[in-house]
């Protein structure tokens, strides 16, 4: 009986860390999607945002399953309500392909445009 109650308390111990875990993940995924928004805005570069948009997605990914749910969540959110807006029905499936691209651990180069500053 103790090792019933024990083998219990364990897989509830490991089962709560392993939310917190994902919680977490997703969290830190949310701010990588957010900084690669924002680099997106500051470089204001021509023909750069697929490569934000793996990029987000990719970082976001290295984070474990988590940040990839996250990635997933917010790229379909921002996708959908572009869409939704009339905003070009193709350049939300180019985004969504760049996005998928960054998430399956690809290296989000392939999108970089020609030119665009080391820092990003």
């Amino acid at each position: 009986m103790k090792l019933l109650t024990g083998l219990i308390f364990c897989s509830l111990v490991l089962g709560v860390s392993s939310w917190l875990s994902f919680i977490d993940e997703a969290y830190l995924g949310a701010g990588d999607m957010w900084r690669a928004y924002s680099d997106m805005k500051e470089a204001n570069w021509k023909n750069s945002d697929k490569y934000f948009h793996a990029r987000g997605n990719y970082d976001a990914a290295q984070r474990g399953p988590g940040g990839v749910w996250a990635a997933e969540i917010l790229s379909d959110a921002r996708e959908n309500i572009q869409m939704f807006l009339g905003r070009g029905h193709e350049d939300s499936l180019a985004d969504q392909e760049a996005n998928r691209w960054g998430r399956s651990g690809n290296d989000p180069n392939h999108y970089r445009p020609k030119g665009l500053p080391d820092k990003y």
